[in-house]
């Protein structure tokens, strides 16, 4: 059995820590190369402790003085470096087999195309790396030899389910992704824009960073994952469906012509599809509960409601649209989401930004490279930022007033 060796990008976050319990498990199957995170220096430590990997990249100059110091105290020999060229030479390093791309948000392009264009063998919790760069991101993997498997688990489960990475001669008709539904799907629509940051990064199901349980709020992260899914799958927008399923038991689904469906199941736990790409074809203990079917008495299934969800419908009004407003989606949701998690706008904010860039901005063209896209994200950004200081200009006057 040969031994892989891992860049694990992000390794703080909630994918990197959950990807790092199935290493402890597995010793003699991973080793870790190389760790990063942008600012959680404490938590990075105690990682390279652990871990002893040989290379660890940080965001800025003074958080790698700052862990270089805790290192060199702990006699640890560790790397380290900082900056996006660090993060892209670590995704990249001859010494490194396997890329685990769980950096939130566009900030994961480079790194994920820097580990495509090394041939890498890829594990993608980056979603933004597909749905703003698709096309490119597919074709760049494709020419260099890259392996690809998904991380997300309705991206994981539809790959289970399908067998192989394509759905392309395999009689596949349809994609059906399932969405808890977050913690508002009962909750009275004329409610929401007092939703606080608390309440809606407490997910009934998941355990995730604060930006994606916001996502999962709106349902923007499955206005994200359709897109993905098109990319990833090679499957037109309108054999793509989405399904509320709140117990989250069930984590996709594939539909074939012969009106069978095929669905992946198991508990809540990110382990699971991390622990079947990290070793696949094999399958290894992830650490996560067995799934007790006694006590699944109802499972449920709905329609998704795009008026209560209007993030969902904007993502996949891009779906539709041909993928070519992707990048202005991502940039603006990002921007929006931070706004509403430092309590500049409200909950139900998030989507007016979002719909309002759309509607400022003009689409990519279908050959866009990645300078293109590149320029599309900075202007997204900056109009969202500017739409949001609308938003939040009377509210800051009332204060004033009071």
């Amino acid at each position: 059995m040969n031994v892989q060796r891992l860049s694990i990008l992000g390794s703080t976050g909630s994918i990197g820590t959950s990807t790092l319990d199935v290493v402890a498990r597995h010793p003699d199957r991973f080793r870790v190369f190389a760790l990063t995170a942008h600012r959680q220096i404490d938590r990075l430590f105690d990682q390279c402790r652990a871990f002893l990997p040989e290379v660890v990249v940080v965001g800025d100059a003074e958080g790698a003085a700052e862990l270089k110091q805790k290192l060199r105290a702990a006699r640890l020999s560790t790397e380290v470096a900082y900056g996006p060229q660090a993060l892209s030479a670590a995704a990249s390093a001859a010494a490194c087999d396997t890329v685990v791309a769980a950096i939130v948000g566009a900030a994961g392009l480079a790194s994920s195309l820097a580990a495509a264009r090394a041939g890498k063998k890829i594990l993608l919790a980056n979603k933004e790396a597909l749905v703003v760069s698709g096309a490119l991101f597919m074709r760049t993997v494709a020419e260099h030899g890259a392996t690809l498997l998904p991380l997300d688990s309705e991206h994981n489960a539809i790959f289970q389910c399908l067998g192989t990475g394509s759905c392309t001669g395999a009689g596949v008709e349809r994609l059906i992704l399932t969405a808890s539904g977050g913690p508002f799907l009962q909750r009275e629509l004329d409610t929401l824009d007092a939703v606080t940051p608390d309440q809606a990064c407490k997910h009934p199901n998941w355990v995730m960073g604060r930006k994606i349980s916001v996502d999962s709020a709106t349902m923007m992260n499955k206005g994200l994952e359709v897109i993905e899914a098109r990319w990833l799958f090679d499957m037109p927008a309108e054999r793509i469906e989405v399904l509320i399923h709140p117990q989250s038991v069930i984590h996709s689904m594939v539909a074939y012509a012969d009106q069978s469906v095929l669905a992946q199941l198991g508990n809540p736990d990110m382990r699971t599809p991390i622990a079947h790409a990290m070793a696949h074809p094999d399958r290894i203990d992830s650490g996560v509960a067995p799934l007790d079917l006694t006590r699944m008495s109802n499972l449920s299934f709905y329609a998704p409601d795009l008026a209560r969800f209007p993030c969902l419908r904007l993502g996949l009004q891009v779906l539709r649209d041909g993928c070519r407003a992707s990048v202005t989606l991502n940039a603006a949701n990002e921007i929006a989401v931070d706004a509403f998690l430092r309590e500049q706008i409200r909950f139900t904010d998030i989507a007016r930004v979002v719909e309002r860039t759309l509607d400022q901005l003009p689409a990519l063209a279908a050959t866009a490279q990645l300078d293109d896209i590149l320029a599309a994200d900075e202007r997204a950004r900056a109009t969202a930022h500017q739409i949001i200081a609308k938003l939040s200009a009377p509210r800051a006057v009332v204060a004033t007033i009071h």
